[in-house]
């Protein structure tokens, strides 16, 4: 356990600090290209079907269960190097790392991701998140179900959550109540979903991109402003 802080700030990865989007994108245009319509087609309906078993996206774990229909296909270890080796870096949204250093100003700042095992850890280092936060990097399956391991880790009097789901924010907020500050980003497609913002309370706070945060003061919160040693 580490020492208490006075605030932690919790950021979301993809489509809060990173266009995850984009990189679906690129990934279903690669499919295409090299393994055809039918075979792309067939790759996400496995990866859809996965991330409704397990609760979030695994884009190994659909490889792997793809690789099970077609075992002869060498291409298949080529869409591996395409996925462990995109270059994440380039799909940050624009401002993030100013934003991570910005929020240092007034508290901790701790990655907590929804993932896997293997690709999640390694899409935040490629990015550069996770030298940004100083190796503080939690992901979990359900992180909203997992408040009382990051208190245990990250012991704080107040958290700040970063997330483009309202989902996530209004369970957290629902669990930590007063003690938690929620920040919407309205980034990717589960933030700009209609019925997504329908379901569910508005967040704390409400920024149209990420990089918005880079102005945002949050000295309310803190009984004094952080030095950036954390």
């Amino acid at each position: 356990m580490t020492a208490r802080d006075d605030v932690v700030f919790l950021l979301d990865v993809d489509n809060t600090l990173l266009d995850n989007d984009r990189i679906a994108a690129d990934l279903d245009d690669y499919l295409q290209r090299e393994f055809g319509r039918e075979s792309r087609d067939r790759y996400w309906a496995i990866f859809e079907a996965l991330r409704a078993e397990l609760g979030y996206a695994d884009y190994l774990g659909a490889l792997q269960r793809y690789r099970l229909e077609d075992l002869n296909d060498p291409r298949l270890l080529l869409m591996s190097a395409f996925l462990v080796d995109y270059p994440f870096a380039l799909r940050l949204y624009p401002g993030a790392l100013e934003v991570i250093r910005h929020l240092r100003t007034w508290g901790r700042t701790v990655i907590l991701s929804d993932g896997d095992v293997v690709f999640q850890p390694r899409k935040v280092q490629r990015s550069g998140l996770w030298q940004a936060v100083e190796g503080r990097v939690l992901i979990y399956v359900h992180k909203e179900r997992m408040l009382d391991a990051v208190v245990q880790r990250y012991p704080a009097r107040h958290y700040v959550m970063v997330d483009d789901k309202l989902r996530v924010l209004a369970a957290m907020k629902n669990a930590w109540g007063e003690r938690l500050t929620t920040v919407f980003p309205r980034q990717g497609h589960y933030a700009l979903d209609p019925m997504n913002i329908a379901a569910y309370a508005p967040a704390d706070v409400t920024v149209e991109s990420i990089g918005d945060l880079i102005n945002h003061d949050f000295s309310a919160l803190s009984r004094a402003p952080k030095s950036i040693s954390h």
